[in-house]
C-alpha cells in the first residue's frame, strides 16, 4: 500500500493480501452509494421473506425492468429459490425510520421464519397482489421475475424483473413524473451496513450539444431546499 500526500492507494496485490472484513468493507463502499431497498418474496405455500439488498439496478424503462445481484453461495438463499418458486416479489425502498429493522432482516433467519416477525415492520397487502409489500415505505414496487444471468467471473446471478405495479407516497412524484426521493427520507447504502440520508443539491435539463446544461430546481423559500447547488452552498457558509 502507497500513501502520499493526498490519498492512501491499494493495488490489487494489496487488496488480495487483506484481511477478509477490512477488504469487505473497502471494496464494497468504494463503488460509492447504493440503493436500500427490502425484498419481500413468499414461497408457493405462502412463507413470506424480507431481506435487505444494497445491489438493485435500473435496467430499463420501456419496458419497465430492474434487476439485483444475488451473492453465489453453497447455502439456501430464500429470496432466490422463493422469486424462483413463487415468481413475484416486492421492492420497497428504505427511509431514515426503518433502518435499524431493514439491516436487521440480513440476520440468518431459519427460511420458515418471516423477517416481518423479528421486526416492527409490517406486511401490507393489496387486492389481487399476493406478495406483501412492507407498508412503512414511502416506494413500492411489484415486480415479476422475467430472467436471471450468471456472472462467469465470480458465481454470482443477476436477477432481471419487470415491474408491474409502482406505489408512492403522495408529495414524492411531481409532474413529469419524476420522484423526489429526498423528500420521503430515502436512503442509501454506504458499503454493507452504513445509511446515508441524501440531499438533492440540483437536477437538470436534458443535456444537449454546445448548450449549458439548466436547473430545473426553484426556491421555494425554505431553507433553499430546492436552491441549486453553488447557491445552496453560499447560503449555508454564511
Amino acid at each position: 500500500m502507497e500513501n502520499n500526500a493526498m490519498r492512501k492507494v491499494f493495488t490489487r496485490q494489496d487488496i488480495d493480501q487483506m484481511e477478509k472484513t477490512p477488504r469487505l468493507n473497502l471494496v464494497n463502499s468504494c463503488v460509492g452509494y447504493k440503493s436500500a431497498n427490502l425484498i419481500a418474496s413468499r414461497t408457493a405455500d405462502g412463507k413470506v421473506n424480507l431481506a435487505m439488498f444494497g445491489s438493485i439496478i435500473h435496467i430499463g424503462s420501456e419496458p419497465p425492468l430492474l434487476g439485483f445481484m444475488q451473492r453465489p453461495s453453497s447455502k439456501p438463499r430464500d429470496t432466490y429459490s422463493n422469486i424462483k418458486e413463487f415468481g413475484w416479489f416486492t421492492v420497497n425502498h428504505v427511509s431514515t425510520a426503518m433502518i435499524q429493522d431493514a439491516h436487521h432482516t440480513s440476520a440468518h433467519y431459519d427460511s420458515d421464519e418471516s423477517e416481518f416477525d423479528h421486526t416492527s415492520l409490517d406486511e401490507e397487502y393489496v387486492d389481487g397482489v399476493e406478495v406483501p409489500f412492507v407498508a412503512e415505505s414511502p416506494v413500492q414496487l411489484l415486480c415479476r421475475f422475467q430472467n436471471e444471468y450468471s456472472i462467469q467471473e465470480n458465481g454470482a446471478v443477476l436477477m432481471v424483473a419487470a415491474i408491474e405495479m409502482i406505489r408512492v407516497d403522495f408529495g414524492l412524484m411531481g409532474n413529469d413524473g419524476w420522484l423526489r426521493l429526498d423528500k420521503g427520507a430515502v436512503v442509501a447504502v454506504n458499503g454493507l451496513d452504513g445509511y446515508a440520508l441524501p440531499r438533492m443539491v440540483n437536477r437538470f435539463s436534458y443535456a444537449l450539444p454546445g448548450k449549458p446544461s439548466e436547473s430545473l430546481l426553484v426556491h421555494n423559500g425554505k431553507n433553499g431546499d430546492d436552491l441549486p447547488r453553488q447557491i445552496a452552498d453560499s447560503e449555508t457558509a454564511s
